[in-house]
């Protein structure tokens, strides 16, 4: 069985969504913010970080994006990305390389600002930086989204789900909502989604 490292309010938040769309058992293994260090889950995640997958045969990966992605690959049936043959594959990949390596750094950047600062007065450039690149990558999403009900292809997928975490975290949820319509309809859309409203019970995303 999966084992999957995860806290409330994480990245584990769109890992979880995955098992849950595709009713894959899995093991919720809590991961306390004081528990990061512990040498075991080091050994699970070695930046101390979730979510973290232990697989089922063996060995562990981490990053929320290659998680999904592996999941989509694995259960097919669960409709979870578009298949290794399908023309929205490409996209798919584009865009879950995209949110991972430009929206998500930038919230980490926004959130945790003296970890990338040696300057004890640069917190706050680091912020007002970093928020900038949050709107510049959402941005670009926004414009993808014109006339499109989903971020891939033509139905729901995981990269959906991602954009939903990612665009939940943004620290001015008023002002966003107002910048990117787009992007709030097919957010909306997924809020009342029956396996996302639940998990948000335990994550308050929004």
């Amino acid at each position: 069985m999966y084992r999957l490292y995860t806290r409330p309010g994480s990245g584990g938040f769109v890992a979880e969504a995955a098992f849950a769309l595709a009713n894959v058992p899995y093991e919720r293994v809590n991961v306390a913010k004081s528990e990061a260090g512990d040498p075991q889950f080091l050994k699970v995640s070695p930046l101390g970080q979730v979510p973290a997958l232990a697989l089922p045969e063996g060995g562990t990966m981490t990053e929320s994006a290659a998680i999904c992605i592996l999941l989509g690959e694995r259960h097919p049936e669960a409709g979870l990305a578009p298949g290794l043959g399908e023309e929205a594959r490409a996209d798919f990949l584009r865009w879950m390389a995209f949110m991972s390596s430009t929206l998500y750094p930038a919230i980490l950047r926004r959130y945790y600002a003296p970890r990338y600062t040696a300057d004890p007065d640069g917190k706050a450039a680091v912020e007002a930086a970093a928020v900038a690149e949050i709107d510049r990558g959402l941005g670009i999403v926004e414009g993808e989204l014109e006339g499109r009900d989903w971020l891939v292809g033509n139905r729901l997928s995981l990269a959906d789900v991602y954009l939903l975490m990612l665009y939940c975290w943004h620290p001015e949820q008023g002002r966003a909502r107002e910048a990117w319509p787009n992007i709030e309809r097919v957010c909306a859309a997924l809020r009342q989604h029956p396996v996302i409203e639940e998990l948000n019970g335990a994550h308050e995303m929004w």
